[in-house]
């Protein structure tokens, strides 16, 4: 009668659904329910919407507090104490008696509002007992008043809160794994189970504009979310209004599944022109100024580009009256000066009441599966070609990544990498405003010194950046301008010894380092605070299934390819005539050939050696060019390095190293690469003022080889 009672209280208060219930009843009958914790509510939830009488394994502590007392009474109660080893042992006989419990891997309620801290003693419990694991995820609960997240979440007393029961599993360590090293083991499965758990339930099945209109939803009309230099906040009525107001006015020159062209700035009328395309089924196509009119002609060429929106302003500061004047003479460019002048009052307060209804008649305008974007390969080592990103791809990258770090809409992002990157698109750009946070948007990465000023005056908390850019930032910064600053994450390039422990020593700040292509819409893993391991690129993100294809000459590790739901549609190529080529690799459909030589160690590690283009076969041997690029790092640390390779007569290639050490010498390279094989370090040095990088601060290959090219023919 209590159980009635309550469940009819919450369903009418709560508007609770149950997902998934006949997952509940194929679990059998020793099962150990594993949910997150989100509020207080969790308890009752649980005990009035499943079936049976649940078991309740609480925290001793927890369970001795006062607003408790009332709930003891209405479920069974088993105390735990996931510190004390006897507990556990006690709750692994319980299980082996075939009962269903419940357990709260994290032990607490959630602060961040993501999942915190896994207990490895409950995956032990799991694996000990041969218990069938049933996983629950509870959303909507943590709006609550419920919640531990007053001051950091929207909170609401009735928010619809869904209880959704995934398929039952089973978790079980290596055989050869014994002691703390299986519990460790344990413990991580237990952990990847629930961020799976986490993205499963996430919404990644709609449209971008959707999804905006939902974080609306959540985070209120006036919840800010982007600012630029021009200081005038957004916030989410404003966002979406001009977002229908540009949208309507984009539709009037453009078709619908039409490539449009987008050469702009980071800035919030770029975000309003990006949204307004998508919502208008046209498909933004990031052109990359930094790579001249021929390559931005090319890039329209291989997506079949006829328009390209652009700013006077723009083009003006940013000294591109030339680039342009290539560029017209290949596609028509409209300005957004020009396309302002066409939108009238009526059309203006049109988009305002559009946009208090469009949560009716905008939620499943566009397929998911449909293209969102479309950028372009940096062309580092070759001819750059059109990724093509569907929405479902950029969301469920969102939902991978927020399974494993914890942001929250009191965060402040600063973005200065270019939209046209895949990182400051879909990280910098569509993750914060999609989340509730705050995105300050700058216009360039190369001002190393008023970055810092500007992390500092935003009071920036999570920041991305490459090696290249961080390591600038990190020795022009004022001790104090990181200080508000919460995660650092490093991508597109190997983050060096010396930017870490310059972060390390001055700010006080761990960087975080991660892994990714514009293909994977870009994070494919990365190091959590929770999992951190030096030296490598973290572990990968929940739904991506790997594979490492056996190279000749390695011995560790192999060729990485992925698959999931953040791998991109296919790509453009220029002599396709724009037509999609479906993602694929030797191990069949919708897999993703990274080229990258990777090594993953028994905690799921991932350590890159190299791109497979990056490595020399010298006298037999494969010789990784980054791992002498390191070492030239080593011996020289304050100048660029780059390794290049060469054919060579007598042992198949040979290794160029180009640095801007002036005194540099194959000599003191040796004396300070103690232990390196002979084979593997260079056989030449070619100093030079200065390796030329590309706007993402990666080094740039193909223009070093080019402009080499004399040079290197004559060594």
């Amino acid at each position: 009668m209590l159980k009635k009672l309550l469940r009819s209280l919450l369903k009418l208060l709560y508007r609770v659904e149950v997902i998934g219930l006949d997952n509940y009843y194929k679990a059998g009958n020793r099962v150990l329910i594993i949910s997150n914790h989100c509020s207080f509510l969790d308890p009752p939830l649980l005990a009035a919407f499943l079936p049976d009488e649940i078991t309740f394994a609480i925290n001793t502590h927890i369970a001795q507090q006062w607003w408790m007392k009332p709930f003891l009474n209405l479920a069974t109660f088993f105390p735990v104490d996931p510190t004390h080893p006897m507990s556990l042992k006690n709750l692994i006989h319980h299980l082996q008696h075939d009962t269903k419990t419940l357990i709260f891997p994290e032990g607490r309620i959630t602060t961040t509002g993501s999942l915190m801290k896994i207990y490895d003693g409950t995956g032990m419990v799991a694996d000990k007992s041969d218990a069938m694991i049933l996983p629950i995820q509870i959303t909507g609960a943590k709006y609550t008043p419920f919640s531990k997240l007053r001051g950091i979440v929207r909170l609401r007393w009735f928010p619809k809160i869904t209880l959704t029961i995934l398929p039952p599993t089973h978790i079980h360590a290596q055989k050869a794994l014994t002691g703390k090293n299986r519990r460790k083991s344990n413990g991580h499965i237990l952990a990847d189970l629930m961020a799976e758990m986490q993205f499963n339930t996430s919404s990644t099945q709609q449209s971008i504009f959707a999804s905006l209109l939902e974080a609306r939803k959540i985070h209120g009309g006036k919840h800010i979310v982007a600012e630029d230099l021009e200081r005038q906040p957004l916030n989410y009525d404003a966002l979406i209004t001009r977002t229908l107001i540009i949208g309507d006015a984009l539709k009037k020159i453009t078709q619908q599944n039409e490539n449009v062209g987008v050469m702009l700035p980071n800035s919030s009328k770029t975000l309003c022109v990006l949204l307004g395309l998508q919502q208008q089924q046209r498909t933004p196509a990031m052109l990359n100024f930094s790579t001249g009119a021929a390559g931005m002609i090319s890039a329209c060429k291989t997506a079949q580009v006829k328009t390209v929106l652009t700013s006077r302003k723009f083009v003006e500061l940013a000294k591109l009256q030339n680039e342009v004047a290539l560029l017209n003479a290949a596609v028509e460019l409209v300005y957004l000066e020009d396309l302002a002048q066409t939108i009238s009052l009526t059309d203006k307060l049109r988009g305002a009441i559009a946009s208090k209804t469009a949560t009716f008649w905008h939620k499943n305008d566009v397929n998911p599966d449909s293209a969102a974007v479309i950028l372009f390969t940096s062309g580092s080592e070759g001819t750059p070609k059109g990724v093509v990103l569907s929405h479902a791809n950029i969301l469920s990258n969102h939902q991978q990544v927020s399974a494993r770090i914890d942001f929250n809409p009191k965060d402040v992002i600063l973005n200065f990498l270019p939209m046209f990157h895949s990182f400051g698109f879909t990280i910098g750009t569509l993750l914060p405003v999609l989340n509730g946070m705050k995105t300050f948007f700058y216009p360039t990465p190369l001002h190393f010194s008023i970055i810092p000023e500007m992390a500092y005056e935003t009071n920036a908390t999570i920041m991305f950046g490459t090696n290249t850019f961080l390591s600038a930032y990190g020795k022009k910064a004022h001790p104090y301008d990181f200080h508000n600053l919460r995660y650092v994450v490093a991508g597109a390039e190997k983050l060096q010894d010396t930017t870490r422990a310059l972060w390390a020593e001055k700010f006080g700040i761990r960087i975080l380092e991660g892994y990714g292509a514009t293909e994977t819409a870009p994070v494919a893993a990365v190091n959590t605070p929770m999992d951190y391991k030096v030296g490598t690129v973290g572990r990968l993100l929940p739904h991506i299934e790997y594979r490492l294809e056996t190279v000749e000459g390695i011995d560790e590790g192999g060729r990485l390819h992925v698959k999931g739901a953040n791998i991109m549609l296919g790509y453009l190529l220029a002599d396709k005539n724009g037509v999609l080529q479906p993602t694929e690799s030797l191990y069949g459909k919708g897999w993703y050939d990274t080229g990258d030589i990777v090594h993953i160690d028994d905690d799921g590690f991932l350590s890159i050696r190299g791109r497979c283009k990056r490595f020399a076969k010298v006298g037999g041997e494969m010789i990784s060019l980054a791992f002498v690029e390191q070492l030239a790092m080593n011996a020289w640390e304050k100048a660029q390095h780059a390794v290049i390779s060469l054919p060579d007569a007598k042992k198949g290639e040979q290794i160029i190293l180009i640095t801007t050490q002036k005194d540099a010498t194959l000599h003191e390279l040796n004396r300070v690469s103690k232990g390196v094989t002979a084979i593997a370090l260079p056989k030449k040095i070619l100093v030079i003022e200065k390796i030329p990088v590309m706007a993402t601060g990666k080094t740039d290959y193909v223009t070093l080889e080019s402009v080499l090219k004399v040079k290197i023919i004559s060594l």
